[in-house]
């Protein structure tokens, strides 16, 4: 027997199978605003990630902290550090909403919050709302609204780099290639334990690898404080190569430069690729990355048309017999190194003449 077989080597992924690594405290490198500031009770303070720090309010009608995440996050929990005072009660009544608006009311509530004890960190599940913006405000008149500190967990919704395996042609210090997929910018945080940088060396370079190949459309750098020069002149490649360490793919962009504690878009126009690599081209360079983030569509489904041969009495043209086969080829080819693989007939087997056999290592007979 012999027939056409379609094989399809690699399946749809959600979001939640790529993103699974630890949640991160997206709240400490978003930008925070309030109605108004009591004194020096900036809304800054409410994510600084010092408890005995607050942000506060002037006492008037609706006021409201607000923190912008600059993506659209999975919002799985926030917590709320009340102040440890006698004013603990300056957060009764107040009402947690996560939404893309900036708008408060057009927003979801998450949560509503009688009370907070005096000192206590409170917990309250969004189960996994999407939204860029977090607002706690209270409603009603002669109000003041202090917060000591604010955590928002979850995911970056679309990011394909989380999750992904990060390497680079070599490390500084502790400036390791994984901190710059791990969801933090590093804007508002010590940038040895949120961003990567190799050595000062020749073409350094640093790359992602997303597990399957995907469509890339932007590509998102944030750049450090100190130095921001170190970006320059960086080219992104994108590729299902690892020719070269992966630095021979196509590019989808140079980087003239990027201000210091910024992030700049990259149009890649639907390349396709497994890695995503930076490289500066030259001698004594260094290599700095605070984020890397990446989106797009995917994972692209690779698609193979096969002959097969069969060595088998049985009766092909049976569809259970038909179906048995495949079942018996998806297990070989689990085996051999395809577990996501999925084989569809493309057309009914037909008897032939073999006129000799080859031995497969990945074969299979009934």
């Amino acid at each position: 027997m012999s027939a056409l077989l379609f094989v399809l080597l690699s399946g749809f992924l959600s979001f939640q199978d790529i993103a699974n690594g630890a949640e991160e405290n997206a709240a400490l490198w978003g930008k925070t605003s309030q109605t108004s500031v009591h004194s020096t009770y900036e809304s800054k303070y409410a994510v600084d990630g010092d408890p005995t720090t607050r942000s506060e309010t002037n006492t008037e009608s609706d006021p409201w902290w607000t923190v912008d995440l600059l993506n659209v996050y999975r919002v799985n929990r926030v917590t709320i550090t009340n102040r440890d005072s006698g004013y603990y009660y300056r957060i009764n009544g107040a009402v947690l909403r996560v939404g893309n608006y900036l708008d408060l009311y057009s927003n979801t509530i998450c949560a509503e919050i009688p009370t907070i004890p005096s000192g206590v960190t409170s917990t309250f599940n969004c189960g996994g709302m999407e939204g860029r913006f977090v607002y706690i405000h209270i409603p009603g008149n002669n109000k003041i609204l202090a917060l000591c500190e604010v955590g928002v967990y979850g995911y970056l919704l679309g990011n394909l780099a989380i999750g992904g395996n990060a390497t680079q042609s070599s490390t500084y210090l502790s400036w390791f290639a994984g901190q710059a997929i791990d969801g933090n910018r590093g804007f508002n945080t010590q940038a040895n334990t949120a961003c990567s940088s190799t050595n000062n060396e020749s073409n350094p370079w640093w790359r992602v690898d997303l597990n399957y190949a995907y469509i890339v459309n932007t590509v998102v750098i944030s750049n450090i404080t100190c130095c921001p020069e170190r970006i320059i002149g960086a080219e992104i490649r994108i590729g299902n190569s690892l020719e070269n360490n992966g630095n021979n793919n196509p590019i989808c962009a140079v980087i003239p430069s990027i201000p210091a504690d910024n992030s700049s878009k990259y149009s890649c126009g639907g390349m396709q690729g497994r890695y995503v690599n930076l490289i500066i081209p030259g001698n004594m360079k260094m290599l700095t990355l605070c984020e890397v983030e990446i989106y797009g569509e995917g994972p692209v489904v690779e698609r193979s048309f096969v002959r097969m041969h069969f060595n088998s009495k049985a009766d092909l043209t049976d569809p259970v017999m038909r179906d048995k086969i495949l079942k018996q080829l998806e297990s070989v080819l689990a085996k051999c190194g395809f577990p996501n693989a999925t084989i569809r007939w493309s057309q009914t087997p037909k008897p032939e003449v073999i006129q000799e056999t080859e031995t497969r290592p990945c074969s299979t007979e009934n």
